[in-house]
């Protein structure tokens, strides 16, 4: 039997320029949507943006866009979906930032299973955090990578979590916590591996949320 190999050709071409167009007008939809801060039928969205993750990265790449704007809407989709069962859940809460927002001159230890602990000793924007993890019930967690969270995850099990991260590790961090327990996240302002940095006010104002609920 002769292999239609011009049939498979074609079908793949078709498959392609669907889900090139499909990524393309979700993702369009979407930034609309996140750009005027209304965001419609998030659950939708969100669904669909995780399935076309890959095209509309791709989209990105090749009209030149910042890559990170597909993981920066899918956190505040992923926010918009969790904040009603977020700020509802009741017990051990728990916020994990990453390592690189300490000072270069911090001292502090990494300690194996949950990473380094905070001294509070106003070198870097993690002396405040802490604090404001004390008022509103917290642990704080910093941590040196993503294998942390599942250990963190497994010792204390959490029943909601804050999250700080770059952009694509802040997202993929929340799609896998998401199933397991309500989760928040706020993207990093200055990403990378060295002096990054957040929106101290952010961090300060989810935590006064839910401390108020």
């Amino acid at each position: 039997m002769q292999i239609p190999y011009e049939l498979i050709g074609k079908a793949a071409i078709y498959v392609f320029i669907t889900v090139f167009v499909l990524a393309a007008v979700v993702l369009l939809f979407a930034a609309i949507s996140f750009k005027r801060r209304k965001l419609m039928f998030p659950g939708f969205f969100l669904f669909l943006l995780d399935i076309l993750y890959g095209p509309a990265k791709f989209i990105c790449r090749t009209f030149f866009i910042r890559e990170t704007l597909v993981d920066e809407i899918l956190i505040e989709f992923r926010n918009a979906v969790n904040r009603e069962k977020y700020l509802k859940e009741q017990g051990k809460k728990i916020l994990i930032g990453p390592h690189c927002m300490r000072s270069p001159k911090c001292q502090s230890r990494c300690e194996p299973r949950i990473g380094y602990i905070c001294t509070a000793c106003g070198l870097c924007k993690y002396a405040k955090i802490k604090k404001a993890c004390d008022k509103a019930g917290y642990l704080l967690f910093i941590i040196p990578g993503d294998r942390f969270v599942r250990k963190i995850l497994a010792l204390h099990k959490p029943k909601k979590v804050l999250g700080i991260a770059c952009f694509e590790e802040l997202n993929e961090s929340m799609h896998a916590i998401a199933p397991l327990v309500p989760v928040q996240g706020i993207p990093l302002l200055k990403d990378g591996c060295y002096n990054t940095d957040v929106d101290l006010d952010e961090v300060i104002k989810k935590l006064e949320e839910d401390r108020d609920v």
